[in-house]
């Protein structure tokens, strides 16, 4: 992947050599052509548009103090798969409105970078697949259009930097090797897992390459990159935000798109901008009424957590990654202390003895679900789009499909008996769920969001190929069958110097609770801590 990662340098290079030097600093300051010093370590939405306000720096500058930062270290670290070169060109447009008609959104001038399952017109998406990249022998699949949630972070100002990495389709929620580009490191602990399927754009957000990101999740893929590196990360309930341009696992049920961020103020911003009802899918109309009026930042306060009641993760909710590790165990008795000290109330497995285990483990497959929804993905590509489904792609590289594994035939699944038996299971899932809630009176889950410290980039050094799907993940793969809201706030750290992090989870519709809970929980805390990067060579600091 040498080939690959040299394109990704070079882009970053020639997107800084036209527009004036820049020279860095050990601490992440920035000394720009302007004049200007932006420090970009940590550095907030608020931040910048304050900044911004002050005359501070320009979108420009700051865009250029990002490239910088990532030309720096990106060869370690490995967050990206692509460059956007237009970047400063976008900045110095966006410089322009806001001297003549002001900012455009609530993004304006915000440098932020997007997971590469999602579509941002003419440039490619490779979703971490060799064989959608000319550069590793694929074809390029360069959408026509953007995702309808890149459409929206650009309409409210964002300049997005890059396209992130990822494991092949998605399918690792533990690591981030993909075979367009190798393997994304934890900036933390380059020997401990970044988690995936997220894991590019956690280690971009984590390592201050960008204030904020878009990662997608079916499976745990925004929270286990979270919690390994301690951001905020947001797993919206099912609708809330647009699938359109978004390479699916599986769009009908689960596929969902959430920020990822340093903090809670910045992932309910970027939800601000991304949730929402849109006729390009028509799934998020569910979500009409159901988003405060305000919107989710401005439902943050100090005193969300008073005089709500959690439950408590036991054996009642799963029989795997329990007990918790010891440290662990203690880590989170301290978070519930926390909350308790902030007026919460809390519940022990309140799932005990409901059964919950036993029905989840009855869950129904849908064979159908994934080859309805990539076909559906592949036709929205666009007339100009060099191949729209995958026959005519076998056809233009003359080989099978991901090695020739059977597909389903792109049935939808609402014409199936398994998608049905697969909806009334969920349907009775979640009205036990409701049950337990309203047994116990909770206000929603208080879980770690993993049982154990992260996992070692290296299981087996003699096997060093051997790349289990391990993170000890509790909320997920449960609360992604059932559509549910969770919320990643970061709470401490283990004496490795890796993360503990907690997830609050809700019912249906409960984001800005939950937000909420998260906010105030961070505000008493302040927990997270920058990581310190190394450049390539040199050695890697400890976490």
């Amino acid at each position: 992947m040498l080939l690959f990662r040299v394109c990704v340098g070079l882009a970053v290079a020639s997107a800084l050599s036209g527009c004036g030097a820049s020279q860095s600093g050990d601490d992440g300051e920035v000394a720009v052509a302007s004049g200007a010093a932006v420090d970009v370590v940590e550095l907030t939405v608020a931040q910048v548009q304050a900044d911004y306000r002050a005359g501070k720096y320009t979108a420009v500058d700051l865009t250029r103090a990002f490239l910088d930062r990532i030309a720096r270290y990106e060869e370690l670290y490995n967050a990206f798969v692509s460059m956007n070169p237009e970047a400063l060109a976008q900045a110095a447009r966006l410089d322009d409105e806001i001297r003549t008609t002001g900012p455009r959104g609530p993004l304006h001038g915000v440098p932020v970078v997007v997971k590469d399952n999602l579509d941002y017109a003419g440039l490619v998406t490779t979703v971490g697949f060799e064989g959608f990249s000319s550069k590793t022998g694929g074809v390029d699949m360069i959408p026509g259009d953007d995702a309808a949630v890149v459409e929206r972070l650009r309409a409210a100002g964002a300049i997005v930097l890059g396209k992130t990495n990822m494991p092949d389709f998605a399918a690792h929620g533990t690591r981030t090797r993909s075979s367009v580009a190798g393997e994304t490191l934890n900036p933390y602990a380059p020997d401990r897992v970044p988690g995936g399927s997220s894991g590019g754009t956690a280690t971009a957000v984590n390592a201050s390459f960008a204030v904020l990101g878009l990662g997608t999740e079916t499976g745990g893929s925004i929270q286990n990159p979270a919690a390994a590196q301690a951001l905020v990360g947001v797993k919206p309930t099912f609708g809330l935000v647009p699938l359109e341009g978004v390479f699916p696992m599986d769009a009908t049920y689960r596929d969902v798109v959430g920020p990822l961020a340093r903090t809670v103020r910045d992932a309910a911003l970027a939800l601000d901008v991304i949730a929402g009802p849109t006729p390009e899918d028509l799934a998020t109309y569910a979500a009409e009424g159901r988003i405060p009026e305000a919107g989710y930042a401005a439902g943050l306060s100090r005193g969300a957590l008073a005089g709500k009641r959690f439950g408590l993760v036991g054996k009642g909710w799963r029989d795997s990654f329990l007990p918790l590790a010891p440290e662990t165990e203690r880590h989170y008795r301290e978070a519930v202390r926390a909350i308790e000290s902030l007026g919460a109330e809390v519940v022990e497995d309140p799932f005990e003895g409901a059964g919950w285990p036993e029905m989840y483990g009855e869950r129904p497959g849908v064979p159908s679900a994934g080859s309805h929804d990539m076909a559906v993905y592949f036709f929205g590509l666009g007339e100009d789009a060099a191949f729209r489904s995958i026959e005519e792609w076998e056809a233009l590289l003359g080989r099978e499909f991901r090695g020739g594994r059977e597909r389903s035939p792109p049935t939808a699944p609402s014409a199936t008996e398994e998608g049905d038996a697969f909806q009334a299971w969920r349907r009775e899932m979640r009205s036990l769920f409701r049950a337990v809630l309203k047994e116990h009176a909770l206000d929603g889950l208080f879980f770690p969001q993993a049982g154990e410290p992260i996992r070692p980039l290296v299981e087996d050094p003699a096997r060093p190929e051997y790349r289990p799907n391990n993170h000890a993940e509790l909320p997920s793969n449960i609360v992604n069958d059932l559509g549910l809201p969770t919320v990643t706030v970061p709470f401490s750290y283990y004496e490795d110097g890796t993360p503990f992090v907690l997830a609050f989870v809700g019912d249906l519709w409960s984001d800005a609770p939950l937000l909420g809970y998260a906010y105030d929980l961070e505000q008493a805390t302040q927990a997270r801590v920058p990581p310190r990067l190394a450049q390539p060579g040199e050695t890697v600091p400890p976490g």
